[in-house]
């Protein structure tokens, strides 16, 4: 594993180089339609309609930073008004899916990191709208970690996730000082119920992928070389199904709570920038560069 990853929000160094696998497209790749070929974000079409939206950052175990974010939005953007999409599959390349935010970046920005945050996470909400709102379904295939309001934000906002059986998940925020973004306060507890949502956010376990299938965080579990097959097989799948009752079904399945998704996001963003100027926020991430505990004094 690069040592980069290692600084990575939310995840200890141990925990990232532990993350096992990697999601490798072997079927149809002659086949496939570059759309977008560099980047922070990459971007394939299949003949049958299939989008593969890939994050692109693996030496830094694809952590959302504010390009790739703007990466994320554009290509949704095009997704969107791309009449030839039928399903999407998320995956991220390298050996974690998404592993959080770069802390490296965040300590960087010094007395700016409060507007940073404001406006990464003000990023990442459109990101997950994006994806809610979309009308082809969408299937995250989850290798490696995924963590923080990258990792798990999208996730929470995916319609059909699908893991490997090594792969992890983590909340991460409070150990840093911060808070849960990406609507993940709203998505979580309904994915997962209150109180095992409340021990999520609080106690930041690693969730392995067999957990995460009994809580319903996610849709299904199958061995690490299978993962690349299953799921372009969902995402053909219902690409060839009736689209437009599928995208209704969608969109009636999130309206059930999407107005409290959007409610809350705001808040999020709100709460996050505030905390991004407090002692316990820098002390949260320098703990993490320097691979020791965090030692949060309140302020």
């Amino acid at each position: 594993m690069p040592k980069k990853v290692s600084s990575q929000w939310p995840l200890s160094s141990d925990e990232a180089r532990h993350s096992e696998g990697k999601f490798t497209m072997t079927a149809d790749n002659d086949q496939r339609l570059a759309l977008v070929g560099e980047g922070p974000v990459l971007l394939d079409l299949y003949p049958d309609g299939v989008a593969h939206l890939r994050l692109n950052r693996p030496d830094a175990a694809n952590g959302l930073n504010l390009d790739m974010l703007e990466g994320l939005q554009q290509v949704l953007l095009r997704v969107h008004g791309d009449r030839r999409v039928r399903a999407v599959l998320l995956t991220g390349e390298g050996k974690n899916f998404c592993a959080g935010g770069d802390v490296h970046v965040f300590l960087q920005q010094g007395e700016a990191l409060p507007e940073y945050i404001r406006i990464a996470t003000a990023r990442l909400q459109v990101v997950a709208s994006q994806l809610i709102r979309l009308n082809a379904p969408v299937i995250a295939a989850v290798h490696g970690f995924a963590a923080g309001g990258g990792g798990l934000g999208l996730v929470c906002s995916a319609d059909h996730v699908v893991a490997g059986e090594s792969a992890k998940f983590l909340a991460g925020a409070t150990r840093v000082g911060m808070v849960p973004d990406a609507g993940v306060s709203v998505t979580l507890p309904h994915l997962v119920g209150f109180r095992r949502a409340m021990d999520i956010l609080m106690f930041n376990p690693v969730i392995p992928a067999s957990d995460a299938l009994s809580m319903g965080l996610i849709s299904r579990v199958v061995p690490d070389d299978r993962l690349a097959d299953e799921a372009m097989a969902m995402a053909r799948q219902l690409a060839a199904g009736a689209t437009v009752a599928l995208a209704e079904t969608k969109r009636l399945l999130w309206n059930g709570l999407n107005q409290s998704v959007d409610g809350c996001m705001p808040a999020e963003n709100h709460a996050q920038a505030q905390l991004a100027a407090t002692a316990d926020a820098l002390e949260g991430l320098a703990a993490v560069i320097e691979k020791r505990a965090p030692r949060f004094t309140g302020r």
